[in-house]
């Protein structure tokens, strides 16, 4: 396991205990963005797709700071860049 697969396994607890989670993927993108000069501080890139029910009746920037809040801690050590794709149960198609 790499050292972005260990950060991902941290991320997904994180925000298991933050929200109801019935569907989370989180990709790693680091490879895109290599020779980046935000590349080169050790935090990756990575595409966060979730759907939670506490977003509903959130709009987007709420529910992208609820996401922010329950990753606090790994930024920006671990995260340097993140893609959020946030729905709600009734929204997803997952």
């Amino acid at each position: 396991m790499n050292i972005n697969q260990e950060r991902i396994t941290r991320f997904e607890a994180d925000l298991r205990l933050a929200f109801q989670v019935s569907h989370l993927n989180i990709e790693d993108e680091s490879h895109l963005h290599a020779g980046h000069a935000g590349a080169a501080s050790g935090g990756g890139h990575f595409k966060l797709t979730i759907v939670a029910p506490e977003f509903e009746g959130m709009a987007k920037v709420a529910r992208h700071r609820a996401i922010y809040a329950a990753l606090n801690s790994h930024f920006p050590d671990a995260i340097h860049a993140l893609t959020i794709l946030a729905y709600t149960p009734s929204e997803s198609t997952h």
